[in-house]
């Protein structure tokens, strides 16, 4: 497999980790887009939210308790954060494999 994501939870690309666990790793995006931008990423390869599995339900919602540690050790728990989750190729998924965006540390703006 030639999954970014997945080479670096194996270590064999480098990334500046905020958070990692067994089932999860989180850490700063290569191109922020806000002075905190973080990625929460499934040690388990899971092509996008269309590919979730019943029986990885408690795998997401793990993912969403390290989106609050991540928040909260980051210091934007209190200002306020965005989660996104890019799916397909009209979302702007680049990386195919489940990702979540934590962006925050600044006044957001809605795009579209």
């Amino acid at each position: 497999m030639d999954c970014i994501f997945c080479k670096i939870v194996k270590g064999e690309l480098p990334s500046k980790k905020v958070y990692e666990d067994e089932h999860a790793l989180a850490f700063h995006d290569i191109n922020p887009i806000a002075p905190v931008h973080v990625l929460v990423i499934p040690k388990k390869h899971i092509l996008s939210v269309l590919d979730i599995k019943e029986e990885e339900k408690n795998l997401i919602g793990h993912l969403h308790l390290v989106l609050q540690k991540v928040a909260k050790e980051l210091g934007v728990d209190q200002s306020g954060f965005r989660v996104v989750t890019n799916t397909g190729p009209h979302g702007q998924q680049t990386v195919f494999h489940l990702h979540y965006h934590l962006i925050g540390g600044r006044q957001l703006q809605w795009t579209m």
